[in-house]
């Protein structure tokens, strides 16, 4: 179903029984926190049992409630504020540990990241950094930290990484006026998407520059506008959004140029290594036995 299911259950307000109408309504009136409830707490919310929340899921033309939520989640998750966020965490949370809740659910995202991830869109994406001309890495607001740690690693690596982490599109057009065809950019935006990053993306595709998308669905607003898209899935904890998985697809992009890379990396880092030792760039290790 489309994201236009509040419509739907609109359109359909009068077909449903009293049960269904209330769940409805519901729906309607509290979407943002109606999406992230589990079928058995939002039929408590409303006062109907859990099988009557699947039921209506399906009768909605969706094979279960799993695909029911998630078509909600997907409708919700780019227009909740920060306030919305920690209202819908808090409930999510209820009295469960919140550790054992972030880790579990950070390990599950992991793993869908890994069952997903088409692996020739990663191999292409590395391709296309390996013969770049120079290399562009943008990433705004906490997505810079990704930007920041692949742009660290890349520039033991290559001698022409620019990474742009500017919030505003003005001083990000600054920035990225000189790209051009045979150049890579390297692209990160999750919910609440940047409309920043997807302009910048946009704007080099236009240049011919080969585009690196790393965001959550191909659909999203920087998805759109790239060449090769890796998807990594992310989810908010509160107001935090949790980029786990995204980073580690970035380690894995980071060790995959490496393995190309070896030989320079090698005579880099023998360089590095005796400046590092000359200029006590590092603490000595202390032998404690």
């Amino acid at each position: 179903m489309s994201n236009d299911i509040l419509s739907v259950l609109q359109s359909k307000m009068p077909e449903f029984s009293k049960g269904q109408r209330r769940l409805a309504q519901y729906i309607i009136e509290f979407y943002d926190k109606a999406a992230f409830l589990t079928a058995s707490r939002l039929g408590k919310a409303v006062g109907v049992s859990e099988s009557t929340v699947v039921r209506f899921a399906v009768e909605l033309g969706f094979d279960g409630y799993p695909s029911m939520q998630k078509a909600m989640q997907e409708m919700v998750v780019n227009r909740l504020t920060s306030v919305q966020r920690i209202e819908v965490a808090n409930d999510r949370i209820g009295d469960q540990d919140i550790v054992s809740m972030v880790l579990q659910a950070d390990m599950e995202k992991l793993r869908k990241t890994g069952e997903t991830l088409d692996r020739n869109e990663f191999q292409a994406a590395v391709n296309a950094i390996l013969k770049a001309k120079r290399v562009y890495i943008l990433g705004v607001r906490s997505a810079a930290a990704l930007a920041n740690f692949l742009g660290y690693y890349l520039n033991y690596m290559f001698r022409n990484v620019h990474i742009v982490t500017a919030s505003g599109a003005g001083e990000m057009f600054e920035q990225i006026v000189g790209v051009g065809a045979e150049d890579a950019v390297i692209a990160f935006s999750f919910p609440r998407y940047s409309s920043t990053t997807a302009k910048g993306a946009q704007y080099c595709r236009s240049t011919g520059a080969t585009v690196i998308g790393v965001t959550d669905s191909r659909l999203s607003p920087l998805g759109q506008n790239c060449d090769h898209v890796l998807l990594a899935k992310s989810d908010m904890v509160s107001l935090v959004d949790s980029l786990v998985a995204p980073l580690s697809l970035v380690n894995a992009l980071i060790v995959a140029l490496a393995a190309k890379r070896e030989k320079e990396l090698g005579r880099t880092f023998n360089a590095l290594e005796h400046i590092w030792e000359e200029y006590n760039v590092y603490e000595k290790q202390v032998d404690t036995l």
